[in-house]
């Protein structure tokens, strides 16, 4: 970090007979524009004002959109046009290694403009010279290809304290946790993985070492994770619910126990970087105003650090090894929230808070439970007793079946792109994954199992003659190969993804080679035991009767 010095200011004093020379005039300059951006930096702070967006135009080129930005010096950055870039022409960019992940940044630069026979130095040189007539301010855009420390985001680190557990060229995992808790509250430590996509699989586990921490939950102290091996993501998110000390007071730490930690990257396990435990204040008062205070009573000179060298993180890129070369898979905007809001946006976007009640006492809520007909949709009716403060709150649940498993099936059909708008030729791209919108199953909240299979529907006549017009796949089709039984479609690969409090799914599949098809058929079955049933609504009735019991809210 270095400190940028724009003060103390002075400015010309003009008089009758004063000799004006260069200094004089750039000092002009440096007095408006240094106190131009000291209050950009320190009223706006810096990041991406409008526009900037990164777009990919094709496998190897992103362009970046015009629009405006600050820098950490609080100069102003225009990209007045929209640029197409190639990624590997671009400063910064590599070539040793193409399966990781790349940042598209942007940076302040001054160019000179309109060169100038220089009158001056001629008189004391015989050569020519010339000097620039004009200094263009300008911008350049370059590679970085590691993602930046933490501690280069002053104002999330008023709120949070983020350390590295461990990092490499293609995997990072973070550890999050917030500055200031009150005495008694449940708050969540966060391990963030960020990983390219071909990266190996992560799993990690180890026990926690905490002080004037309590751990929430059945296995106290331990953390682990397994990645899903049907899953390629590029972010994971593991959390931890912890309680701060209700008779405690000040600093509060948790780390992780280094002897015992284990951090296996595919078959290769590593040890963690990070000896130093993440501290949290537990404080009297309110939290949100802590953060406001620790904000307006920084120092002068610690409100202007900046990095040495200041950018903006416009993208991250996350590319795909595919033989000797690369192409982009994924172009995740803006990756460290880095953003201006001028004070219009900010009381638009800032939530309202809830108006509070004119009722001075507690209000108690009482629940009652009720059967409706089979078939009949859920009813849910409230009531408000003012004058004993009591709220109602009376559920209607529909009789489940009387016997057996319930059932539902149908058909999605999901589109295959082609390899894209400038690609020649039509093919779906093999190892290119598509994933169905979100599909209502149909038997409510809960688990259930979900099965599927291809769809094949052949039009011609000899196949209509057979009987052979429609076939359903499961399993792996590729066993049919080389027989009369050898499926016409795409070789694919399918995956279910269930959300059981939203009583939805969704179906993907991914392209195992180049096809011609635009669509791949579905058909899934979806089947919920009755046992599952009752077990999901003997939980809602102990929830209701808890809630049944007397609890009080205070408003």
């Amino acid at each position: 970090m270095k400190k940028t010095r724009y003060y103390p200011f002075e400015r010309n004093r003009y008089f009758y007979g004063k000799l004006l020379t260069v200094r004089d005039f750039e000092s002009e300059q440096k007095y408006f524009n240094d106190k131009r951006r000291l209050m950009n930096r320190l009223l706006h702070g810096a990041g991406v004002i409008t526009g900037l967006q990164v777009i990919a135009v094709d496998d190897k080129s992103v362009s970046v959109e015009m629009g405006a930005a600050i820098d950490a010096l609080g100069r102003e950055i225009i990209i007045p046009s929209p640029v197409t870039l190639k990624l590997s022409m671009m400063q910064g960019f590599t070539n040793n290694e193409y399966a990781k992940n790349v940042y598209v940044c942007l940076a302040y630069d001054e160019k000179g403009k309109e060169p100038v026979h220089s009158v001056a130095n001629a008189a004391v040189r015989s050569d020519e010279i010339s000097e620039y007539n004009r200094v263009m301010e300008s911008y350049k855009l370059f590679i970085r290809e590691e993602a930046p420390d933490p501690a280069a985001f002053p104002i999330e680190s008023l709120m949070e304290q983020t350390s590295v557990l461990y990092q490499d060229g293609q995997i990072r995992v973070l550890q999050k946790t917030p500055r200031y808790v009150n005495p008694g509250d449940i708050f969540e430590m966060s391990i963030c993985v960020e990983k390219t996509l071909q990266a190996a699989k992560i799993s990690f586990e180890f026990e926690m070492v905490t002080q004037q921490l309590l751990v929430e939950g059945a296995e106290a102290d331990k953390v682990s994770f397994n990645e899903p091996q049907d899953q390629q993501e590029t972010e994971y998110e593991v959390k931890v619910k912890l309680r701060a000390d209700a008779s405690s007071r000040g600093k509060g730490t948790i780390g992780i126990k280094r002897d015992n930690a284990v951090l296996r990257i595919g078959d290769k396990q590593v040890s963690l970087s990070s000896n130093r435990a993440n501290e949290i204040m537990i404080i009297d008062g309110a939290v949100d105003k802590q953060w406001v205070d620790d904000f307006v009573n920084r120092s002068l000179e610690a409100s202007l650090d900046s990095p040495s060298d200041p950018c903006i993180y416009l993208a991250r890129i996350s590319l795909l090894q595919m033989g000797p070369t690369y192409m982009i898979e994924r172009v995740d905007q803006v990756p460290f929230n880095e953003y201006v809001y001028n004070a219009s946006a900010l009381q638009k976007l800032t939530p309202k808070e809830p108006s509070k009640s004119s009722l001075g006492g507690p209000i108690t809520a009482k629940s009652k439970l009720r059967k409706i007909s089979r078939g009949q949709a859920p009813e849910l009716k409230v009531t408000f007793d003012q004058q004993k403060s009591e709220l109602s709150f009376d559920l209607g649940l529909p009789a489940m079946a009387p016997g057996g498993d319930e059932m539902r099936t149908g058909v999605v059909e999901i589109p295959v792109e082609a390899l894209n708008k400038f690609a020649a030729s039509p093919f779906g791209r093999g190892g290119k994954s598509y994933v169905s919108p979100e599909i209502e199953h149909g038997l409510g909240l809960g688990n259930l199992f979900i099965y599927t299979g291809i769809e094949e529907v052949n039009g011609d006549y000899i196949s209509d003659i057979l009987s052979s017009s429609e076939r359903l796949y499961y399993g792996s089709a590729d066993v049919f190969k080389g027989s009369e039984y050898e499926p016409t479609g795409p070789d694919v690969k399918v995956g279910t993804i269930l959300y059981p409090q939203k009583g939805t799914f969704r179906i993907g599949v991914r392209l195992q080679q180049p096809t011609e098809a635009t669509q791949i058929n579905i058909r899934w079955w979806a089947f919920k035991k009755t046992s599952d049933a009752d077990e999901a609504r003997n939980t809602i009735d102990i929830a209701l009767l808890e809630t049944a019991s007397g609890q009080e809210e205070q408003q």
